[in-house]
């Protein structure tokens, strides 16, 4: 897959949130996911596919409902790729929320191999 084609799948299983899908589908093996700062039990730096997919599962363990989704279309450069992930939702024990984060990934061989968000 070209690194555009990879952005338009990520994309596409985001915005069904099927995130773990993407992570299988999409990631390297050896991929790492970092967060703006390591915070609410998580690392800065997650290392490898099956850390990554663990991470995802903890964060959707504290969300007590998803309210709405919204992915912007992925903007491509070369191996990278960004978009802008904004969530609608209801953490367990807090008020609702809406969180924007701003996704940055690299491509290497066809497979993402890093993701980072900013907020």
């Amino acid at each position: 897959m070209t690194t555009q084609e990879i952005a338009n799948r990520l994309a596409a299983l985001c915005r069904e949130e099927k995130y773990e899908q993407a992570q299988k589908e999409l990631f390297a093996d050896d991929a790492i996911s970092i967060e703006p700062e390591a915070s609410n039990g998580f690392e800065k730096e997650t290392k490898g596919l099956p850390a990554i997919i663990e991470k995802g599962k903890k964060f959707e363990s504290m969300v007590e409902k998803s309210h709405q989704i919204t992915i912007s279309e992925p903007i491509v450069v070369g191996n990278a790729i960004a978009f802008i992930l904004t969530m609608d939702i209801t953490m367990k024990g807090q008020k609702r929320m809406t969180m924007s984060e701003l996704c940055v990934y690299q491509v290497k061989n066809g497979k993402i191999v890093s993701e980072q968000f900013f907020m």
